[in-house]
């Protein structure tokens, strides 16, 4: 595996100041020789103005969260990133690698959860590269080996948890989404490590059921609902009851036997977890 090595190259600005100095004393020298009608001299002036022209090519710009991955003739030498105008051997190749942080969103995939449900995901993904050797030479597209291998991911995740909670130890894709998406960072940075690139977050952007269980599964929250607002309504009412009747016997209101009392009961329960408001009847005669 080749990994990154830093190189040094030249300053460009100095490059840039001694380069036209170069050319200029070669130039005159050049004039001179041909005046002088010197061969020698005009043969020698002549190749190093050719070689200083060569040097022209040298220069080149390193801007700030960028590097530039340098090869001679294919082999790897380094790669420079410290920005500013640089200058290096005309002959090396400069790849261009951005360093800054990227999203990638992810399209809408149809996979089966856990429990078989089909189900709509999506996630967003912000990356950067942090080792340009691998990034340009392990890989042939880093770019198109980041957005596939985090759909990949997304997938494996996707069948490995169910979509609603079933239990209270369970984790599911749509109550635990802070688990959900460390989860889905680790997946995604085991498939991208390899490329050179670090994943600084990845979350679920997108999460429903298929549109043809979606209805059927609606009617399965909602029953769920109800039946935990009932539950809660039930544990409130009780609650009441208790307290009520803790009240009348502490304050000795009335004395109540224990068929009266159930009759007590049953009536504040329906008053309590009816739906509708209850019609209430008076009794203007004795109680027994």
């Amino acid at each position: 595996m080749i990994q990154e090595k830093e190189i040094r190259v030249a300053n460009g600005y100095l490059a840039l100041l001694l380069l036209p100095i170069l050319l200029l004393v070669t130039g005159y020298g050049f004039v001179n020789s041909i005046q002088a009608e010197n061969a020698l001299f005009i043969t020698l002036l002549a190749l190093a103005l050719l070689v200083e022209i060569v040097l022209l090519f040298g220069f080149f710009m390193v801007h700030p969260n960028e590097a530039r991955v340098v090869q001679l003739f294919g082999a790897y030498v380094g790669t420079a990133r410290d920005p500013g105008l640089k200058w290096a051997n005309p002959f090396y190749a400069k790849t261009a690698v951005s360093m800054r942080v990227r999203n990638f969103d992810s399209d809408r995939l149809k996979v089966n959860d856990s429990t078989g449900n089909p189900i709509e995901i999506a996630a967003v993904v912000v990356w950067k590269v942090v080792d340009t050797a691998e990034a340009i030479f392990e890989v042939d597209d880093f770019e198109d080996f980041v957005h596939v291998q985090s759909e990949a991911a997304v997938r494996n995740l996707a069948t490995q948890f169910p979509y609603d909670q079933h239990s209270d130890e369970q984790i599911a894709l749509r109550s635990h989404t802070g688990e959900i998406a460390d989860q889905l960072k680790v997946e995604v940075q085991d498939r991208l490590s390899k490329a050179g690139v670090e994943v600084i977050e990845a979350r679920i952007s997108h999460l429903a059921y298929a549109p043809e269980i979606a209805s059927a599964m609606l009617q399965r929250q909602q029953a769920d609902a109800i039946i935990a607002a009932r539950q809660k309504i039930v544990e409130g009412a009780v609650g009441m009851v208790e307290m009520a009747l803790d009240k009348l016997a502490e304050q000795q209101v009335v004395e109540l036997d224990e068929e009266r009392k159930a009759t007590m009961v049953s009536n504040l329960l329906v008053v309590l977890c009816g739906e509708r408001a209850t019609q209430p009847i008076v009794n203007a005669g004795s109680l027994y």
